[in-house]
């Protein structure tokens, strides 16, 4: 298959004979000098059999949300190749954060402590550039920049709240709060929206029944746990 994009955590594939389009889910994860953060720009490390777990653990999710009438450009998957089948769609290079807890980049961007609730909660949206730091952007600049089109911008912070009330339950009934998240979401030729790339611990913060704050590794290795996954 083609490569058509590598990512940190992920490869974007084409079967050009098919015209299929998968992604292949990489054992690396984002982080610094060994230490992984979700919410990390770099590569921090490799663990073994990573990108399987994850792929189980973002087919289910995928498949939830489109039992909760969100779409997603998830078709079908194969865990032991480690390949996610999905729709091909435009992917803008933005991200869609919800924020029910300050934590994180928000904390050292405006200097609040951690742990604030948001009500109602926070969204906000990124460009993806790791050179730039992932900047905030507006409605306004991304379609200048012919990101997206009008009412699109609206339309996927609707998705994103929707998201987040499914993800914010169902790890609520694994006793995990749900402390942040971020999302990518494309569009089809019709302008029909998706929440696409990837639903794991790898795009998400929670804190345990403990108070701890788990890097995605060791979250992963608890939903499989608590999921029987």
């Amino acid at each position: 298959m083609k490569v058509l994009y590598t990512g940190k955590t992920k490869d974007v594939l084409l079967d050009e004979e098919k015209n299929i389009v998968s992604l292949f889910f990489k054992d690396s994860a984002t982080g610094e000098n060994g230490v992984f953060d979700p919410g990390s720009n770099t590569v921090g490390g490799s663990v073994e059999g990573k990108g399987k777990i994850g792929l189980a653990i973002s087919k289910y999710f995928f498949e939830l949300m489109e039992k909760n009438g969100i779409p997603t450009h998830y078709i079908d998957s194969d865990i032991e190749k480690g390949l996610m089948q999905v729709r091909n769609l435009t992917v803008p290079k933005l991200e869609f954060v919800l924020r029910y807890f300050t934590a994180g980049s928000m904390c050292r961007r405006f200097t609040l402590e951690e742990g604030i609730v948001f009500d109602p909660v926070y969204t906000e949206v990124t460009l993806k550039d790791d050179i730039q730091g992932d900047p905030l952007i507006s409605e306004r600049i991304c379609i200048m920049k012919g990101l997206l089109k009008e009412g699109q911008y609206d339309e996927a912070l609707d998705i994103l709240v929707r998201v987040g009330e499914v993800l914010k339950k169902e790890l609520a009934a694994l006793n995990l709060t749900l402390i942040d998240f971020k999302i990518e979401i494309g569009y089809d030729e019709n302008g029909k929206m998706y929440v696409a790339d990837e639903i794991t611990p790898d795009i998400w913060r929670v804190r345990d029944e403990n108070g701890n704050i788990p890097n995605q590794i060791d979250c992963a290795k608890m939903l499989l746990e608590r999921m029987g996954l």
